[in-house]
């Protein structure tokens, strides 16, 4: 399959929110689907060349983790068969996308774990030794191992940029004991995931989580341990005091960072190469993660 889906319009149900790359329709009451597209974003800026397969790749390995994850918790998780979907999401350019799921309270916080040294939390660990409100041992390197995961909450920006923020003023915004389930939550699926990634010879580096209520009770939703949400690395090839090469859109972010973009909209074009490398990287990770050949 290589194949490509910019936008959707699916006939007979209300579209209730068009995001970045996903894009959310009402099926009844109590349950949503969800599609995500090929579009990419990033520096929160969507570019206007798909990347192919993309949204099929997240849409399978989400579904593949939240049945491997199932014991630590609830999720919105519902089913991604194509015979459990609406009728009008049935289609082939649909289907392979899609996801029902739950209807969810979301939580407005973004719920980040880091094992490892790496990006923005690199760049403040430089300044100033700390990491997003914890202090870390001095002489890291870039890429190194923490000594444990570390919880760094952050903003959910509707526009714009996310902002981090401390355990103190995530439990500020939501509750201390709303804060502190969050927190186990993460911690807990992201050690999960990093031990079943560590099996299959890849290294999770950090990691992004979304929860929400259904029924009273808390839940992962939206997309988990995808490309688009964590940072893997290949452990063969991981080295202590670079940035490792890893599978997701940071070759994407190389590329227009190298081009002197300034990060505002329109995105600059992607040449060709650049865009079946980040399809090859997105399919090699779900097929590192699962066993299954795409």
């Amino acid at each position: 399959m290589t194949d490509t889906l910019l936008t959707t319009d699916i006939a007979g149900l209300p579209l209730v929110h068009r995001g970045k790359v996903r894009e959310t329709y009402r099926v009844d009451d109590a349950h949503l689907l969800l599609v995500a597209t090929d579009r990419l974003s990033a520096f929160d800026v969507v570019f206007e060349q798909p990347i192919p397969d993309k949204g099929a790749v997240l849409t399978r390995l989400s579904a593949w983790w939240f049945e491997q994850l199932a014991p630590l918790g609830r999720s919105h998780f519902v089913s991604a068969d194509p015979a459990a979907l609406p009728p009008a999401a049935r289609t082939p350019e649909l289907a392979a996308r899609s996801m029902l799921v739950r209807r969810a309270d979301r939580v407005d916080a973004e719920c980040v774990v880091r094992g490892y040294l790496a990006g923005s939390g690199w760049a403040e660990y430089r300044k100033g030794g700390r990491v997003v409100g914890h202090a870390l041992p001095a002489g890291l390197r870039e890429a190194d191992r923490l000594p444990e995961p570390i919880f760094t909450p952050s903003t959910k920006a509707e526009v714009g940029h996310d902002e981090n923020i401390t355990r103190e003023q995530l439990a500020d915004l939501v509750g201390a004991d709303l804060a502190r389930q969050l927190e186990e939550r993460s911690i807990a699926l992201y050690v999960e995931g990093a031990r079943r990634a560590e099996a299959v010879g890849l290294i999770l580096a950090d990691t992004k989580f979304e929860f929400g209520f259904i029924d009273g009770e808390l839940a992962v939703i939206d997309e988990v341990l995808t490309p688009d949400s964590s940072r893997f690395w290949d452990a063969e090839r991981y080295v202590p005091g670079s940035s490792p090469a890893s599978f997701d859109k940071q070759f994407v972010r190389d590329f227009v960072s190298a081009s002197g973009w300034d990060k505002e909209p329109p995105a600059p074009m992607l040449p060709d190469e650049v865009i079946a490398g980040t399809r090859d990287r997105y399919v090699a990770a779900y097929e590192r993660l699962t066993g299954r050949s795409w």
